[in-house]
C-alpha cells in the first residue's frame, strides 16, 4: 500500500511529542520530589545556579532539567534574564495539591507502573493478572496523590448532595463503609464534613490500611473514621451508605461485590460507585482520556481484576451500560448517574 505523506507526518509527530513526554515523566516526579518546581513557584523567577542554590542540587542537573520543561511546556522561560518561571496555570498542575487539576500523581503512577511492565507482558503471552499488592509501592502513594484533589473539590460539595437524602442522613449521624479506600483518602474527606456519622473504610492491601490510619489521626477525624483490612466481598457490619471510589473496576467479581453491598447496606440504603468517565461505545473513547484510562487499564486494572476469582475484567472504561448491568445483576433495583466530572462518573444504586 501507498503511504499518504501527510498521514505519515501527521502520526510522526503525534509519535514525537509521545516520545518527549515518556521521557520527561520521569523528570516530572524528580522535579517534584526535589522541590524544584515549588521552589521556582515561590521564588522565581529563577537562574539555573539559583534553583540549584535554593534546593541543594547541583547547578549542571538544574539547568538541563529546566530546559526540558521550558520545551515541554512545563516551565516559562526569559530568553532575557535567562530564568525561568511558572505560570498560574502550571503552578495549578504541578504545585497546588488542592487544584483539581493538580497531576502529579498521574506522572508518578506511570512511573511506578512501568516497573511492572516485564510481568504484564508475560500475562499477555500466558494469562493471568497481577495483583494491586504486586505493584511498586509507589504506585500507591501516586493513586492518592491522583484521586484526592478531584475528591477534596467535588466529593462533599457536589457527589453526596446529588445523593436522593444521604446528606440528610450523614448529618444526623450515618454509618458509611468506604470499600477499596486505599489510603483513606475519600473516607476521611467524608469523616471531616460529616462530624455526627461513623466511617469504616475497607481494602485488602494491609500496608494501605495502616497509612489510611495515619491520615485518619493526622486529620483528627480517628475518632470517627477507622480503618479495617477487608476485601469488598467479606467486610461485615450494617450502612447507610456504601462508597467505593474508583475501584469497582478493578475487583475480579464485581457483582458478587454487588450482592454483598446489598446485604450489607440498610433497606433504605445507597450504594455509590464513583467511576473513571466513559462513554458506552469504543469509537466515543478514542481521545486524549480515553487513551490514558486505556492505558492505565492495560498496565494495572485489568490486570489486578483478572489476577482475582472470577476474572471478570471490566477496565478502566466501562462505561455506563455494562457498571449498570454489573451492580443489577448483583440485585439492585435502582441505579442511576447522580453527577459527572470531566474525569468521573458518579453512579446511584438503591435495592
Amino acid at each position: 500500500m501507498a503511504i499518504n505523506e501527510d498521514k505519515l507526518n501527521e502520526l510522526l509527530g503525534r509519535a514525537l511529542v509521545d516520545f518527549g513526554a515518556t521521557w520527561q515523566a520521569p523528570l516530572i516526579v524528580m522535579g517534584e520530589r526535589l522541590g524544584l518546581y515549588r521552589a521556582i513557584a515561590e521564588d522565581g523567577p529563577l537562574t539555573s545556579t539559583e534553583l540549584a542554590e535554593r534546593t541543594g542540587t547541583r547547578e549542571r542537573y538544574v539547568r538541563e532539567w529546566l530546559r526540558s520543561q521550558a520545551a515541554g511546556g512545563y516551565a516559562s522561560y526569559d530568553t532575557e534574564t535567562d530564568r525561568y518561571s511558572l505560570t498560574p496555570e502550571q503552578v495549578a498542575v504541578l504545585v497546588d495539591e488542592d487544584s483539581p487539576t493538580f497531576l502529579i500523581g498521574a506522572f508518578q503512577g506511570a512511573v511506578a507502573a512501568f516497573q511492572a511492565a516485564p510481568r504484564i507482558e508475560q500475562a499477555f503471552r500466558g494469562g493471568g493478572g497481577l495483583g494491586w499488592h504486586e505493584h511498586d509501592a509507589g504506585l500507591f502513594h501516586a493513586t492518592e496523590r491522583l484521586f484526592r484533589p478531584n475528591y477534596a473539590n467535588n466529593l462533599v460539595e457536589s457527589w453526596l448532595p446529588a445523593l436522593n437524602g444521604i446528606t440528610g442522613k450523614l448529618t444526623e449521624g450515618a454509618r458509611v463503609a468506604d470499600i477499596g479506600c486505599g489510603h483513606g483518602a475519600s473516607t476521611v474527606l467524608m469523616a471531616q464534613a460529616y462530624a455526627q456519622s461513623i466511617f469504616v473504610g475497607y481494602d485488602y492491601h494491609e500496608p494501605s490500611i495502616g497509612i489510611a490510619r495515619k491520615r485518619a489521626e493526622a486529620a483528627g477525624v480517628a475518632d470517627r473514621a477507622s480503618f479495617q483490612v477487608a476485601s469488598a466481598k467479606d467486610y461485615d457490619g450494617s450502612y447507610d451508605l456504601v462508597a467505593a471510589f474508583d475501584c469497582l473496576h478493578d475487583m475480579g467479581d464485581p457483582v458478587g461485590v454487588a450482592e454483598h453491598v446489598l446485604d450489607t447496606l440498610e433497606p433504605d440504603g445507597a450504594w455509590m460507585l464513583v467511576e473513571p468517565f466513559a462513554n458506552d461505545r469504543v469509537e466515543q473513547n478514542l481521545n486524549p482520556l480515553g487513551r490514558a484510562f486505556y492505558s492505565i487499564s492495560t498496565l494495572v486494572c485489568t490486570p489486578c481484576s483478572l489476577s482475582q476469582e472470577v476474572g471478570y475484567g471490566l477496565g478502566a472504561q466501562a462505561g455506563e451500560a455494562r457498571i449498570r448491568e454489573v451492580v443489577t445483576k448483583g440485585g439492585f433495583g435502582r441505579f442511576r448517574r447522580a453527577a459527572e466530572t470531566p474525569f468521573n462518573l458518579i453512579y446511584e444504586a438503591r435495592p
